[in-house]
């Protein structure tokens, strides 16, 4: 009988009740602002903003590195575990996708009676924040009801294949610095007062539209979504210090659509670092045919 461990990294921004609730396995990036560092499962997302806010530097993230992962894979071969089903934030943004990879040849080279007794898969998420935190949250589900680890991997390759995100950041100092997300660099139009939406796929950024005033990034929002998102399937809010927006947009979701979020990402200090911590936006299954 499969004994299975869900592990993801702490950007898929997960709250601490549900991974406990879930036993879900987290691996926390380490975060430093100013001269403070920590783990960033050690703070709360509302800390982390007011120490962004405070500071004049955007935070910066370590990734998770390969001897992390292996030690987490020893751990859980240990403790009796068959197969490790590991989801990571996207390996176009961060090492931490390929030092998971890299980690299981050194633990298997290390515990070489493990070749046999556990197996470990390794998924590149090409995603942030709920683009996979919710897919996680899922498959920690189907582990409790005793779906197979074959099943739960063919879930999540799938879900990957087509969740796409757009939002809207309130500002791109962040993302102009961090690099990370390549679309705001080139993005010219914030002297004038325009916010751009950006679609974040494939592990990359794209911009659709861009906004000038508040009142018309819900109604820009909507206009993109409408266009490419699957029907009855679910979608996350992303959202970040001020949920306002966001709770404005899943009103027109609903009437859009008909039914409800699953659930509300508040971004954590990895994905804030890259895209702020004050943004509105939303993660749904793109329908590639169109």
């Amino acid at each position: 009988m499969q004994k299975i461990l869900i592990m993801t990294d702490s950007a898929c921004d997960l709250e601490p009740e549900l991974i406990k609730e879930l036993g879900i396995k987290v691996m926390p990036f380490n975060i430093s602002i100013d001269e403070l560092s920590f783990r960033e499962i050690e703070k709360t997302k509302d800390e982390v903003y007011e120490l962004m806010d405070k500071s004049d530097n955007i935070p910066k993230t370590a990734q998770i590195t390969a001897f992390e992962f292996e030690e987490a894979y020893k751990e859980a071969f240990e403790q009796g575990y068959t197969n490790i089903i590991c989801v990571t934030i996207a390996g176009t943004a961060s090492a931490t996708n390929s030092n998971a990879v890299m980690a299981i040849n050194n633990f298997y080279e290390e515990n070489p009676d493990a070749k046999n007794k556990i197996s470990i898969k390794v998924i590149d998420s090409n995603g942030y924040t709920g683009m996979y935190g919710y897919p996680v949250t899922e498959a920690a589900k189907k582990v409790a009801k005793g779906t197979d680890a074959e099943s739960i991997i063919a879930y999540l390759e799938e879900w990957f294949s087509c969740i796409t995100a757009y939002f809207v950041p309130m500002t791109l100092k962040y993302a102009k610095k961090s690099g990370r997300i390549s679309a705001a660099a080139a993005f010219a139009g914030e002297l004038l007062g325009l916010k751009p939406v950006i679609e974040m796929v494939n592990g990359g950024s794209i911009i659709h539209e861009k906004i000038r005033g508040e009142k018309n990034i819900i109604p820009k929002l909507m206009s993109q979504i409408e266009k490419v998102m699957t029907p009855q399937t679910p979608y996350i809010m992303l959202t970040a210090k001020d949920d306002t927006l966001a709770k404005l947009l899943e009103k027109e979701m609903i009437k859009k659509f008909g039914y409800k979020a699953e659930y509300y990402s508040k971004v954590g200090a990895a994905v804030a670092a890259n895209a702020g911590p004050d943004l509105v936006g939303v993660a749904f299954r793109k329908n590639t045919s169109k």
